[in-house]
């Protein structure tokens, strides 16, 4: 507690735990925030409520059994942890990974990034008190879920991308299911738009509260759509394209105000941007083709032939009991997710598993913005502001 200069002379300020059970934090996060009345002073965020160790747990396993606890690192984007740790190893290894299997992966990293920005949008929705696009929100996402129930047979915790490809060939009709979703989204787009985006209520509550400047966000090292809100044109796909994202036309969203508004916007366009996406991988993907690369050893073989050749039996048994092991080295892998950058680094000492799997999350850097956004603000705005970063706990404490 410190002594603040105030209209009516000198006054001590009052420390408060705003979590780690609070709602609003979206997850186990402690923010201690000093406050004079009800201006913020100094918010410190303190974390590591939910750590799971999971970086250290992959040096206990093979290759590919670390690709489900990357599922739970950012547990709103499973496919992009999948994505990048599958590219940081087939780097390591030298592996192309075939047409098919590359624009599949765009397409449902693209639906993943809308099924989490509808979390996003939803919770901070009813953090400000709009209960009906939280529920709105929700029952667009259970579409999302449901196809990906429909191709990996899980609805969150997918695990579909595998080293090399994709864990199993996408059952028929999945496009359809796909077709179904974007021909009916963009209706649901312009639904939460004219809900909020005009709304006096949500207007006065997100306009000009946590504004955050480029200058602060680069040096901050904050990615993602906080920092295109604050007017940096920076995204991975467009800067260092990863499979195939370079064929792809889509836009990528910026603002310059940097405030609560700003990073509403963003999101709700970057929506928007996904869905060209989508649209154009459905058009290209083709129906018939290999969804895994050949390579024996390391890819696991199909199952129709580990059935009728023993010696795809033999690669099949040595793969799931013993891993692979990739050539002593290192290599980095980086993607765009619904919350920005995150990048994977991986080292190989030879053996059939890790020496080091590091991971770069944007939740982990982006909530170093926390006070700058909030200090000098009233502290029903700390709610705006956490949740206009769009934090997940998961990737934060690993």
């Amino acid at each position: 507690m410190t002594t603040v200069e105030t209209a009516t002379g000198p006054a001590k300020t009052m420390v408060l735990n705003m979590g780690p059970q609070h709602p609003s934090t979206h997850g186990v996060l402690r923010v201690v925030l000093e406050l004079d009345g009800e201006t913020v002073v100094t918010a410190r965020p303190d974390i590591g409520y939910l750590h799971t160790g999971i970086e250290k747990n992959c040096e206990k396993l093979t290759y590919s059994q670390v690709i489900p606890l990357t599922d739970r690192i950012d547990y709103l984007s499973p496919l992009s942890n999948n994505l990048v740790y599958c590219l940081a190893v087939e780097k390591l290894l030298g592996l192309e990974i075939p047409k098919r299997a590359q624009i599949a992966r765009v397409l449902l990293s693209e639906l993943t990034r809308i099924a989490s920005h509808l979390v996003w949008l939803g919770t901070h929705a009813i953090d400000l008190g709009a209960m009906s696009v939280f529920l709105y929100c929700f029952r667009e996402r259970e579409e999302i879920v449901k196809i990906f129930e429909m191709i990996s047979g899980q609805r969150m915790m997918t695990s579909y991308f595998r080293i090399g490809g994709l864990s199993v060939e996408p059952p028929p009709g999945w496009l359809e299911k796909v077709k179904q979703f974007v021909e009916m989204f963009p209706a649901r787009i312009q639904e939460y738009e004219e809900l909020l985006t005009r709304n006096r209520i949500w207007m006065g509550r997100t306009k000009g509260v946590g504004p955050l400047s480029a200058k602060d966000a680069i040096a901050i090292g904050v990615s993602g759509p906080a920092l295109r809100a604050s007017g940096v044109n920076y995204d991975v796909r467009k800067m260092f394209p990863y499979s195939g994202y370079e064929e792809y036309e889509f836009d990528v969203p910026t603002h310059t105000d940097g405030d609560s508004y700003a990073r509403y916007l963003m999101r709700v366009e970057e929506m928007r941007q996904s869905l060209r996406i989508i649209r154009q991988a459905m058009e290209r993907v083709p129906h018939e083709g290999p969804i895994r690369t050949d390579a024996p050893g390391i890819v696991p073989p199909q199952r129709e032939k580990m059935k009728t050749e023993m010696e795809a039996l033999i690669y099949h048994f040595k793969i799931f009991t013993e891993g692979f092991s990739p050539p002593p080295g290192e290599a980095q892998a980086v993607v765009e997710s619904g919350r920005g950058e995150v990048a994977c680094y991986v080292v190989s000492d030879g053996s059939p598993k890790p020496m080091r799997v590091k991971m770069r999350t944007p939740s982990f850097v982006n909530l170093q913005a926390l006070p700058v956004i909030c200090e000098g603000r009233m502290i029903a705005d700390v709610v705006a502001c956490i949740g206009t970063l769009d934090i997940v706990l998961g990737e934060i404490d690993r």
